[in-house]
């Protein structure tokens, strides 16, 4: 097994090294978005959250083997379609759930990202160079999952170290959204969005490095929170990256199981306030609404509408809505942030050779990833000054908040895009475009260290959601947790399910 504590600091389940541009070529999201007809708060018939499974096998009235026993039935029932498993482990699933560990999630079955160690399970890390890598023990996340009851049922699919904005990995194929299998699942944590919103677990692991909670989130319909930097990961000297842009949490149908999520994995060491008890916000909040990408480039109709009205429903829900320019040069974070991504491919890259035996090269790494690789080579001598522009950019970051609460913008440029435009063998340049276009919102959070999160809240006319993102300081988790218990109670959307379901 291969060690990775820097590698995974650094990547982390990051979506995407980019920020600036957000354009949506004409097709076929061009008329204007829709917001969902106001669901009833009622799950579907067969599908329970996270927190009311663990609490129905705590009183008995089932067990964690009968959980897993209809969860791996339901991923049977739909995998087929979406391909979004990297490794399935339903055997040894069926032995844990036997005797599941004791804690808030206990027997409840999940999935793990496929860039994160779970003990005896294979580690692909979305590589082909990887496979075969079993995981001989948990990373320090993945163990306070397991130390919180949950019973994994395997990997869940990402692209090659979550390089990319889609899930298209060569080693297992692409990735499906069960909205629309022609579409993509949004990435790094494709696979653990497109799980859970076609409802085979309430709840995954997912992490974010660059949007990658987000992204699918948005994509998939489902919740997704980034905590702020340090909450739940915590770097020692000699695996932290110059820059800590990665966090692990989850992607969940309710906000309250995200909520508990966040709280069993806490570090508690003293830089943060333990989360307490959360309800939903009951007092007004300074929302600065910015649709516009940090370039001025364009953004589909569809989502601009859609954000459009979210805002609204801010305003009926008694908060104070203002126009807000994010104040950034925007070029120029991309330029920085595209370059610290490119180092962490070309890390990888060397990673990938020592452990197959192979020279580096497009038979054991992607071509997305060599093209990464090839960029940081050729500017390499700007790292010390990208990593002075980035680690300075947090104290940037929490000026915007000087006279706002709450940072509302678009998650991606479009609704989720057909698969293909951005496959990892495709051509570097175009893909490029591509991802810029798309993952256009996300990355200064990172940067940030900050609390962000993806409301699922509309969907076009075509039935793709489109998730809104707010976002807020380092450290005001609590306060995000509170506005979406607000919002899910004024929008629900616990009963909207795709067309490729597992109920």
């Amino acid at each position: 097994m291969t060690r990775f504590s820097r590698r995974e600091a650094l990547f982390g389940g990051a979506a995407v090294a980019a920020l600036a541009a957000c354009g949506q070529k004409a097709a076929d999201t061009l008329t204007p978005a829709t917001s969902p007809v106001a669901a009833k708060a009622v799950p579907p018939a067969g599908w329970e959250s996270g927190l009311t499974i663990a609490g129905r096998i705590k009183t008995g009235e089932t067990t964690s083997l009968a959980e897993v026993d209809k969860a791996i039935a339901r991923a049977k029932a739909v995998n087929g379609q979406i391909n979004a498993i990297a490794t399935d482990s339903f055997t040894q699933a069926r032995l844990d759930a036997e005797s599941p560990l004791d804690g808030p999630f206990s027997g409840v079955p999940t999935f793990i990202k496929d860039l994160v160690g779970w003990k005896g399970t294979q580690s692909l890390w979305g590589s082909r160079a990887f496979v075969g890598n079993i995981s001989e023990t948990d990373s320090p996340f993945a163990a306070s999952w397991r130390e919180a009851g949950v019973v994994s049922l395997g990997k869940s699919t990402t692209p090659e170290v979550g390089l990319i904005s889609s899930t298209e990995p060569l080693v297992t194929g692409a990735t499906r959204n069960p909205w629309d299998l022609s579409r993509i699942p949004g990435g790094s944590s494709g696979g653990a969005a497109a799980l859970v919103a076609a409802r085979v677990v309430p709840f995954a692991h997912a992490s974010d490095g660059g949007g990658s909670i987000r992204i699918p989130a948005s994509t998939c319909g489902v919740f997704g929170l980034k905590p702020s930097r340090g909450r739940l990961d915590k770097r020692t000297p000699a695996d932290a990256p110059p820059v800590d842009i990665a966090v692990n949490h989850a992607v969940t149908i309710t906000v309250r199981d995200s909520i508990e999520l966040l709280r069993v994995a806490e570090v508690n060491d003293g830089t943060y306030t333990p989360l307490a008890e959360i309800a939903p916000l009951d007092r007004p909040l300074r929302i600065g609404f910015a649709p516009d990408t940090i370039s001025g480039t364009r953004v589909s109709p569809e989502t601009t509408a859609a954000l459009e009205d979210v805002a609204q429903l801010c305003r009926e829900l008694g908060h104070d809505v203002v126009d807000f320019t994010v104040p950034i040069n925007g070029e120029e974070f991309t330029d920085r942030f595209l370059l610290y991504w490119a180092a962490g491919a070309a890390s990888f890259t060397q990673a990938a050779s020592a452990y197959s035996g192979k020279p580096v090269g497009p038979d054991i790494v992607e071509p997305w990833t060599l093209g990464l690789a090839t960029m940081f080579q050729a500017r390499q001598a700007e790292m010390p000054e990208t990593v002075e522009y980035l680690l300075a950019f947090e104290a940037a970051y929490n000026e915007w908040f000087s006279n706002i609460d709450v940072l509302l913008t678009p998650v991606t440029g479009s609704p989720a895009v057909p698969i293909g435009e951005q496959a990892p063998d495709g051509d570097f340049d175009k893909v490029m475009e591509n991802v810029l276009n798309f993952a256009a919102f996300t990355a200064p959070m990172n940067v940030a260290g900050a609390a962000s999160m993806s409301v699922p809240l509309s969907w076009s006319s075509g039935g793709l959601p489109i998730g809104s993102m707010f976002s807020a300081k380092r450290g005001e988790d609590a306060l995000l947790f509170e506005l979406a218990l607000q919002l899910e109670m004024a929008r629900p959307w616990i009963s909207r399910t795709p067309p490729v379901s597992a109920l």
